[in-house]
């Protein structure tokens, strides 16, 4: 095994570790929980990983906190959405901004509304009981503050030089 694939699997668990712990810091926005931390993470693999490490970072931090009753089925669509169009728009327009975009268009729209058949099949909500765009709001307001936080670090520390050496994905990876 190569020590690209040796960083980059460190790296994507050492992220997917940072999702689950960070899922249990949250606090009360508009209504809503907003919890930040899986939707920065998103952007980090993004940026540093590629889409595909930033998907599976994205399930397995579903998954984890999931099985440790820290997380709902509903994290499935709006994490691995949210990671795989932030990864692929950054891939083809490598700017930080869009990939901050990308993540909050791909958590809170597509992820919110793919959240809703989850919530009727697996969760076992009635669909009269929850409105198609229920889950787009509060998914909007945690990805767009996680998308602050981390556009935020992130150009710190391209600003510094620091993150092309953080960045582990070749160019034709996409």
């Amino acid at each position: 095994m190569d020590h690209t694939r040796v960083k980059k699997l460190s790296a994507a668990g050492l992220l997917t570790a940072v999702a689950v712990v960070g899922s249990l810091f949250s606090f009360p926005v508009l209504g809503s929980q907003c919890a930040p931390v899986q939707h920065m993470v998103n952007i980090v693999c993004a940026v540093c990983l590629g889409p595909w490490y930033g998907v599976g970072v994205a399930f397995a931090a579903s998954l984890i906190r999931n099985l440790l009753s820290l997380g709902t089925p509903m994290a499935f669509p709006g994490s691995m959405l949210g990671a795989l169009l932030c990864g692929l728009v950054y891939a083809k327009f490598p700017r930080l901004p869009a990939a901050c975009l990308a993540e909050v268009f791909g958590t809170a729209v597509l992820g919110g509304l793919c959240a809703y058949p989850v919530a009727i099949f697996i969760v076992g909500k009635n669909a009269g009981e929850i409105a198609f765009y229920a889950y787009i709001v509060p998914f909007l307001i945690s990805t767009a503050v996680g998308a602050i936080l981390a556009g935020a670090a992130l150009g710190v520390l391209d600003r510094a030089g620091v993150l092309r050496t953080w960045q582990l994905r070749r160019p034709q990876e996409g």
